[in-house]
């Protein structure tokens, strides 16, 4: 029977509990709702929905359908049982297996079948059979073994033409190897003479003292490097110092794929592991080697790190107002304009690339198309947030972004081959470009926090020490958790916990309560834990003689960003240095301040008196500024509401377009016409640039002025809504009760699952084809192939092959059986 009509017929009698079961792990099954049970039949079989089951299957449970799958043959009819599957897998229990398998057949990957012909008197073992896209989704290698010798034959055609020469000469030199005169015959004398852990052993017996630990390096994996793997080796010509490589050459026990790779033949890699596909098998993870710190020097790193994160990202946005960083032609933001936000926050590139790239996907920042820069949106909420939700505010910003920040600075893929080539340094990815993109980043992300929680759970110690996780650790859980998914883990882990680390989500290297509330998806106990420790921002700063403020903590967001207009920070962490200058007092002239508000400002805010020095340089400065002005105009705003123009002028979100007023009715704009009309359009406004005056801005005035809203995280969706669930499940029970056959949707996927079966077994199939008149022909043919949505036949009538669309095949059975 069809593999898709059998599993149609196993998930019919499944009972509705099952069935939504089987939803919530596989979701894509019902989207769109499936007409009937062979259409949801073809999509658990098809490749792709496959390959996704398999991704959320641990190692234990990927090792038994690999077994499975190498056990079973679905052409010959050939099942397996828990019991067969026992022998194959060494360490295993039928109580291990039984789950895994139940678990496998909910998921349908598996389902019931016949037991082998040859199998009298069965018992009552239950035996199944894998879907059949199993074998293109786990690829060529199933379980890291190898292809038989009979595939290589076919699919190597160097090594059709020397495996009748190769076996002959082990023929001659008196080995246990039946002469063949075909190559499908001297590869199932190889296959026969390597087919018992015993006979290998004996094979062995007589090679080079390094060729075991070689063999060795092929326990989870059939392909290897091996320089010049095509060379000629030969039994009867071989010396005594014969290397392990051109003494298995010689006698098959390696297969040549090209000039630089071989390949271990199934047999052969059977033999080594004592005829078990699965020599170590355990329901247990690995538990990692960890080491541990206290839970005051964890939390307090955490705290630390969450305090500089929230001033770096003011200071960010303090230094995109001044100046928006440009892009490149390309995208992204350049080497030498990442170097100019370096400075301004004095980080190191790659420190200063991850607090941008954090801006932007947190919102913060937004790239302006008409002047091609990052800005600051206007009326930023974020601005006005207690610290804590200042900080979640970027959380989840950050485990929702499908941006990877921690890819900027590495080289592109391909680039490093390119420049070997040529000679030139390899190009690196560039911050905020879209090379740094990641769909799967937020599925990534979540299992590692979960990942985490997890270790930190086993081993957390009964005096409060907590562990310490690495990025080996974590990768060594992922590979038994998610073996499918561990390919992503590896190029994302260390960058993600570098972010963790900076986000407090980890504090000397382990995972504090706030990752341990955020994994667990428990936002407002994160707020809770944070808003109780997270110590206070100070509101004052201690004038020095020597033109110095220094901050005895912390700063509050606004008095930061004040100092800031009229001093240069200096160093790093809480204890910041503000140095006073002419420069810099001369910058808080130009930005509209005058001497007494200035003075008037650090005596506010200073614990100590303004020391001499300062003040005398403010006097003086501001003596000496305004007697020229000099400003800059590209667009002025007019209105004949001067209410409206003083409401603008005092507006905070219009802060962006350096506004001066010249006049009760009159603005000028820093920014261009259009540019000025686009953020009064934020703002609410309803402006109408003037062609004949490009210069002129008029608006009216409106009510509505647009903030900005903050992320909210919501967990990557697993199980689909419970409402599509039962839609679904009404679409099947009335299928079930009309008793119909109903395979319009699965017809594509049936015919072409009869097609290949045609195909490995050489068999003819009798097709009803529709030609380009719309007239349809029965034909019988023998498939060679199928790809690309064509099928290329031979037409033993004709003796002759031709290629037919498949869309044109209206129905496709095997030769002989009745029409369905």
């Amino acid at each position: 029977m069809s593999l898709i009509r059998a599993l149609s017929n196993e998930l019919e009698a499944r009972s509705d509990e099952s069935l939504r079961a089987l939803f919530a792990a596989r979701p894509d099954l019902i989207s769109p709702i499936a007409p009937d049970f062979p259409a949801l039949a073809a999509r658990a079989s098809a490749r792709v929905s496959v390959q996704r089951a398999l991704e959320r299957l641990n190692k234990p449970e990927m090792q038994v359908l690999e077994t499975l799958h190498l056990s079973t043959n679905a052409d010959t009819g050939h099942s397996v049982s828990a019991a067969g599957l026992k022998k194959c897998i060494n360490s295993s229990t039928l109580a291990a297996l039984e789950p895994i398998l139940n678990k496998l057949q909910e998921l349908a990957l598996i389902h019931r079948a016949d037991p082998p012909a040859s199998m009298h008197n069965p018992g009552r073992q239950r035996f199944y059979l894998p879907v059949g896209s199993l074998k293109d989704v786990i690829g060529i290698y199933p379980a890291g073994l190898g292809r038989s010798y009979t595939e290589l034959v076919r699919l190597q055609p160097a090594f059709a033409q020397r495996v009748v020469h190769l076996v002959a000469e082990l023929h001659q030199s008196g080995a246990n190897v039946q002469p063949a005169a075909t190559p499908m015959d001297a590869a199932l004398a190889l296959q026969r003479w390597t087919s018992t852990p015993e006979n290998l052993q004996h094979i062995l017996s007589e090679a080079p003292a390094r060729t075991r630990p070689l063999l060795n390096k092929f326990g989870n994996w059939a392909m290897g490097a091996v320089p010049q793997a095509q060379r000629k080796a030969s039994v009867l010509h071989e010396g005594d110092d014969v290397g392990p490589v051109d003494w298995l050459l010689a006698r098959g026990l390696l297969v040549p794929l090209d000039a630089n790779h071989v390949e271990l033949p199934h047999s052969v890699g059977l033999s080594l592991r004592g005829g078990a596909i699965v020599d170590h098998f355990t329901l247990r993870p690995p538990v990692p080697e960890l080491g541990q710190t206290s839970a005051a020097l964890r939390r307090n790193a955490a705290l630390g790190a969450i305090a500089e994160l929230l001033r770096l990202v003011g200071e960010l946005l303090h230094a995109v107002r001044e100046q928006p960083v440009a892009t490149l032609r390309s995208g992204g933001v350049g080497v030498r304009e990442l170097k100019r936000v370096a400075d301004a926050l004095r980080l190191d590139l790659p420190e200063a690339a991850l607090i941008l790239e954090l801006g932007a996907l947190s919102g913060l920042l937004r790239l302006d198309v008409d002047s091609s820069t990052w800005i600051q949106p206007p009326a930023l909420e974020w601005l006005t947030l207690p610290r804590q939700e200042q900080w979640l505010w970027l959380v989840h910003a950050w485990i929702a972004s499908e941006r990877a920040p921690s890819l900027v600075g590495q080289a592109l893929p391909g680039a490093a081959a390119t420049a070997s080539r040529s000679g030139a340094a390899g190009n690196s990815i560039n911050a905020l470009s879209a090379e740094a993109q990641r769909p799967d980043a937020p599925l990534v992300r979540k299992r590692i926090l979960e990942i985490l929680d997890e270790l930190t759970r086993e081993a957390e110690a009964p005096d409060g020490k907590a562990p310490v996780l690495d990025a080996e650790a974590v990768m060594e859980r992922a590979e038994w958790a998610q073996p499918r998914m561990a390919r992503r883990f590896s190029s994302l882990v260390r960058g993600i916990l570098g972010e963790a680390e900076l986000l407090g989500l980890m504090g000397s290297g382990a995972l504090t309560q706030l990752g341990s509330a955020i994994a667990a998806e428990q936002p407002e106990r994160a707020l809770d834990i944070l808003g109780e420790h997270l110590p206070a921002a100070v509101n004052h700063v201690l004038l020095q003689a020597d033109l110095t403020a220094v901050a005895p903590g912390y700063l509050a967001p606004e008095l930061g960003e004040k100092l800031l207009a009229m001093a240069d920070a200096e160093g790093q962490g809480p204890a910041t240095i503000f140095r006073f200058s002419s420069d810099s007092i001369r910058r808080a002239l130009d930005s509209g301040q005058d001497a007494e508000s200035i003075l008037t400002f650090l005596r506010t805010h200073s614990a100590t008196d303004v020391p001499q020095p300062l003040e005398y340089l403010v006097k003086d400065i501001a003596s000496r500024h305004g007697k020229l002005r000099v400003a800059s105009s590209a667009s002025f705003i007019q209105s004949d509401d001067e209410t409206a123009i003083s409401e603008l002028f005092r507006e905070p979100g219009a802060a962006s377009l350096g506004l001066v007023r010249i006049a009760p009715t009159v603005l000028t704009s820093a920014a261009s016409p259009r540019e000025t009309a686009r953020v009064l359009r934020e703002l609410g406004l309803s402006p109408a640039v003037q062609e004949a005056e490009p210069a002129v801005v008029r608006y009216k005035r409106t009510t509505a002025v647009p903030g900005n809203a903050r992320p909210v995280y919501t967990a990557p969706r697993l199980a689909p809504p419970e409402d599509d669930v039962e839609d679904q499940l009404a679409v099947l029970r009335r299928h079930r009760a009309s008793h119909g056959e109903g395979a319009g949707e699965a017809s594509t996927q049936l015919g072409l699952e009869t097609l290949q079966k045609a195909i490995r077994l050489k068999q003819a199939v009798t097709m009803n084809v529709v030609d380009g008149l719309g007239n349809s022909n029965t034909e019988t043919v023998v498939p060679v192939s199928v790809s690309g949505g064509r099928v290329r036949v031979f037409d033993a009538a004709k003796d002759t092959e031709r290629v037919l669309s498949i869309h044109r095949i209206i129905d496709v059975e095997p030769a002989g059986e009745p029409r369905k």
